[in-house]
């Protein structure tokens, strides 16, 4: 890759983007993105003293050796315009279209985002969200070309600021580089980030490597004469190469306690050859005159990494005894291994350049697909950067299917991330799994190549226990969503039924009800967006079936009369404990909660063995378990309740205009229901008992919080009978 030249021109630009780019309209918008961004950034200087379009014309030109495609070119010469120039993205669409704006747009965020931080789960965290923010793999290809072009000129800024960007390039941006396979400019970044943010370090493995290349040199051009002397005599077409160790790989090694000295692989050799089969070729003619280490052996061609990475590893002791590191590929396989996923931009086999790259395109994302299928399936950002680090950037493991397919999972996978990875309806119909021939638990911890077979049945279900026991994100939101979906078919069942049994106490039709002009009334008035919604909610105690009915025929009460109403008379079924609640040691008995403390999800709770009538689960605070310990058994929640559950507050209050009004509306906001209200008034005060259903104490006190600091309300406790 070429080095910095801030005196690089557009015409040196243009001429080495012609070399793979051949389509006028391409290179003329190319040309017309570099005009542009030449206007906006003209009078603006760099630190370095360089007018400003050097930068993005060097961004560019990192991304032509990678053979990047027109929109990404033109986004890496215009990718400062929107954050430093007077121009919007609304004019940028104007001139270069929405594509090309996505990505300029993209890679201003990024560089909004601060990413200091030490601690390891921190760095993590920066990591997933800046993977996150990218819809387009394009966006986070531009923003390591510029960083690369940043770090090339980080010696004009004061050291405090270097090491500061040079650890965030390690920490954050390199293990991408890495997942993406660019590993020329991950290795560049790496070095310089090193030269950096450890100078110490640095130049002492630099002074080592000079001290000792001459004799290295020396051995290696021996070495790569016998190899190529072995080969030529088998007829096999090859080219070899001295292969280079970059100095932030000896630095990991020395910093991990080994000696300069101990890092054998200082020589090595890399091997080219033109089809798959001439790589095993080649690798059994370096075996057989030079003895390999058998631990040190890497096939990569049959079991590719996930970033797509494919050669074939091997050490062997070669001239003078010493090791010798030896890879070996194909010119092609050499591509991707040096340019990752940006090597299908370049790939040619057949048809036209401009028809590859469309192909390549539409693979462009192929690292990303595990990221969007997690997108799809989280509900909230914060889960979907948790889903980000725990099921793609933490390292892997890489087991086979039956039939020999590779599965790659996160370490601490189980049987059950297994199943839900090969197919949704694999995990929800699983009754057990096989592995290496082996019946294993399935909370067992996956190892590189198990081989592991599912067993199904059509009649079976998931276990709301297996969320515990899978490890990746995905698998349990297939878990979750497999109860949710029966639960709110539930509900819908439930509210529908509720709506019809309130029409028959008040005597009125069903069919003259449910006409299209009452239910668009209705959803209007509730703003929901259909009838399952409707019934969904009435099922679940959200929306009483009284206040539905009165929406059409009770408009002439007052929006007070109806909400009061409305939660006065709401009928909600308790909740089913099965599940929620685990009693250790024991998987199938009655379990009751008490109604004397109404324990919810959070509690401390315990059990108490009752006489005939299975178990009840008091709180631990609950004046009715005083000196009965020699019946208690130790019980405690589910980590998923998806269900709510009662409990009651004693409200007590100075008089105060439409309190009740305020106190329900506060429900909304903190995801909870009311069941009842009991009124207790006196001539001076309000006190009322007031049970709701909530799905965990954490709601439950921020509901609590919100009641104590309204100026009417003096105390709020919950009520223990």
């Amino acid at each position: 890759m070429r080095k910095d030249n801030p005196n690089i021109t557009y015409q040196e630009l243009e001429t080495k983007i012609q070399t793979y780019i051949t389509d006028k309209a391409d290179l003329d918008l190319i040309k017309k993105a570099y005009q542009y961004a030449y206007e906006m950034h003209f009078g603006v200087k760099r630190l370095t003293g360089e007018d400003y379009i050097t930068h993005p014309l060097n961004v560019a030109h990192i991304l032509t050796s990678i053979h990047a495609d027109a929109a990404t070119l033109c986004g890496g010469l215009l990718h400062d315009v929107l954050e430093d120039c007077d121009v919007t993205k609304e004019e940028l669409t104007k001139e270069f279209g929405a594509e090309i704006v996505n990505l300029v747009d993209g890679v201003t965020k990024i560089n909004r985002l601060s990413f200091s931080g030490d601690n390891e789960a921190t760095i993590a965290n920066h990591r997933k969200i800046l993977v996150g923010l990218c819809e387009d793999v394009r966006v986070i290809i531009i923003k390591l070309a510029d960083r690369l072009h940043n770090m090339r000129t980080l010696w004009i800024i004061p050291e405090k600021k270097q090491k500061i960007k040079a650890k965030e390039t390690l920490d954050i941006l390199t293990p991408i580089a890495g997942r993406l396979g660019m590993n020329k400019i991950k290795s560049e970044l790496e070095d310089l980030s090193l030269r950096y943010y450890k100078s110490e370090a640095y130049f002492s493995i630099v002074e080592q490597l000079n001290q000792t290349k001459q004799e290295r040199d020396q051995n290696v051009i021996e070495m790569v004469s016998k190899v190529s002397g072995l080969l030529d005599e088998q007829q096999v077409p090859h080219e070899i190469k001295g292969r280079s160790k970059s100095i932030y790989s000896i630095y990991k090694k020395m910093d991990k306690g080994k000696r300069f000295s101990e890092i054998y692989d200082l020589l090595a050799l890399r091997v080219f050859v033109n089809t798959e089969a001439e790589c095993y070729q080649a690798l059994g003619i370096i075996h057989s005159k030079y003895r390999p280490i058998p631990k040190r052996f890497k096939d990569y061609i049959a079991m590719p990494k996930t970033n797509m990475y494919q050669s074939l590893h091997t050490t062997v002791f070669g001239v003078d005894g010493q090791l010798y590191e030896i890879q070996i590929r194909t010119y092609e396989m050499d591509q991707v291994a040096e340019n990752g996923i940006a090597a299908h931009w370049s790939y040619k086999e057949k048809g036209s350049i401009k028809a590859n790259m469309q192909n390549a395109m539409e693979q462009k994302l192929q690292f990303f697909k595990a990221i969007m299928e997690l997108k799809n399936e989280e509900e909230d950002a914060e889960a979907f950067v948790q889903s980000v680090q725990d099921d793609v950037l933490k390292d892997s493991v890489y087991v086979f299917t039956p039939q020999g397919d590779v599965i790659e999972l996160p370490i601490g996978s189980t049987p059950i991330d297994f199943a839900y990875k090969v197919h949704t309806n694999v995990g929800n119909k699983m009754v057990g799994a096989i592995v290496n021939g082996a019946i294993v638990p399935l909370d067992y911890e996956l190892k590189d190549n198990d081989i592991i077979k599912i067993n199904t049945n059509n009649n079976s279900k998931p276990s709301r226990e297996w969320v515990n026991m899978a490890h990746t994100t995905g698998a349990k939101n297939k878990i979750k969503s497999f109860f949710n979906k029966i639960e709110k078919e539930s509900y819908s069942k439930d509210g529908e039924e509720a709506i019809n049994k309130e029409l028959r106490k008040r005597k009125l039709s069903i069919t003259d009800f449910f006409t299209e002009e009452n239910m668009n009334k209705i959803l209007k008035e509730l703003k929901y967006n259909s009838r399952e919604e409707l019934f969904v909610n009435v099922g679940n105690g959200k929306v009483a079936p009284n206040a539905v009915l009165n929406i059409i025929y009770n408009t002439n009460k007052s929006k007070h009369e109806i909400i009061l109403e409305n939660a006065q008379n709401n009928e909600v079924k308790a909740p089913t404990v099965k599940n929620d609640i685990i009693v250790e040691g024991i998987d199938e008995i009655k379990v009751n909660v008490a109604s004397c403390c109404k324990p919810v999800p959070g509690d401390r709770i315990v059990g108490y063995i009752t006489k005939g009538y299975g178990i009840t689960v008091h709180r631990m605070v609950c004046p009715n378990m005083t000196d009965l310990e020699d019946r208690t058994i130790a019980v405690r929640w589910n980590e998923t309740i998806s269900k709510k559950y009662p409990t009651s507050l004693l409200i007590r209050a100075t008089k105060g205009n439409d309190l009740l009004l305020e106190i329900i509306s506060k429900t909304s906001s903190c995801d909870i229901v009311i069941k009842s209200i009991n009124n207790m008034n006196s001539s001076d005060a309000l006190m009322c008992e007031l049970t709701i259903l909530v799905d965990g104490k954490e709601n439950l006190m921020k509901f609590v919080n919100e009641l104590e600091a309204m100026s009417d309300i003096t105390s709020v406790e919950r009520m223990m009978k």
